[in-house]
C-alpha cells in the first residue's frame, strides 16, 4: 500500500559524514532533537547518557561521525535535512545489551535501526519509510543479512515524536518487517531478512 502522504519527489538520502554534520546540527536544532539527546540514548550508558546531556551529548556524536563512523542517515528536501534515522551492528548500542524486552532473539548478527527524528514540518509525508527503506539498502550494502527494528505497536491516537522516536509497527510491515519476538504487550522485535528482501 502506497503512502497517503508520499515523500517529496526532491527527498534524498545520504550517511552521515563529517562535511555533513553542520546538517545533523541543523535538524536536530539546540535542544539535539530531544532534550540534548543528539541520538546517543542506545550509544551510551544512562549514567554517560545523562552526565552528557546536551554539550556532552553533542560533543560524543561528533566524536563518532570524526572517527569515519556513519552513525545513521540523513534526508533531505529540496536541499534541507528533514529526517535522520540512526543504524548500525547491534554491538554498537550499549542499551540494547542491557534490555531484557530487546534482547537478542537468537544468535545470529544483526544490525538495528534505533532512531527516527523527523522535522516537525515534514512529518506525515512518508519521510521516516523512505528512511528505513535506505536504512535497508545501507545495511545489505556493508554486509548485514539481518536489520532489526524496536518499534512501539500504533497508538490508538497520534502520539508527541518523542513517544514513537524508534518508530511505529506500521512503518516496519509496510518495509517487509516481521515479527521476530515479543516480550512487551506493545513493544515487538521486528526483522527484515535482507536476502530476501525484495523492493
Amino acid at each position: 500500500m502506497r503512502n497517503a502522504n508520499p515523500a517529496p519527489k526532491t527527498l534524498e538520502i545520504h550517511p552521515l559524514t563529517p562535511d555533513r554534520w553542520a546538517d545533523f546540527e541543523s535538524l536536530f536544532g539546540m535542544r539535539g532533537a530531544c532534550g540534548g539527546c543528539w541520538c546517543m540514548w542506545w550509544r551510551r550508558t544512562r549514567a554517560d547518557f545523562l552526565a552528557g546531556k546536551g554539550e556532552g551529548n553533542r560533543g560524543a556524536m561528533r566524536a563518532l561521525v570524526e572517527s569515519g563512523e556513519v552513525p545513521g542517515l540523513l534526508a533531505y528536501s529540496a536541499g534541507r535535512p528533514v529526517g535522520w534515522v540512526s543504524l548500525g551492528p547491534r554491538a554498537q548500542f550499549t542499551r540494547l545489551a542491557r534490555s531484557r524486552t530487546l534482547a537478542p532473539v537468537d544468535d545470529r548478527a544483526v544490525w538495528s535501526v534505533v532512531c527516527f527524528f523527523v522535522a516537525k514540518d515534514a512529518r506525515g509525508r512518508g519521510v521516516a519509510g523512505a528512511l528505513l527503506r535506505a536504512a535497508a539498502d545501507f545495511a545489505l550494502a556493508r554486509g548485514a543479512r539481518i536489520l532489526e527494528g524496536y518499534p512501539t505497536d500504533d497508538p490508538p491516537k497520534p502520539l508527541p515524536a518523542p513517544f514513537v522516536y524508534t518508530g511505529v509497527t506500521s512503518l516496519f510491515v509496510k518495509a517487509g518487517f516481521r515479527e521476530a519476538a515479543r516480550r512487551s504487550p506493545s513493544r515487538p522485535v521486528m526483522r527484515l531478512d535482507l536476502g530476501r528482501r525484495t523492493r
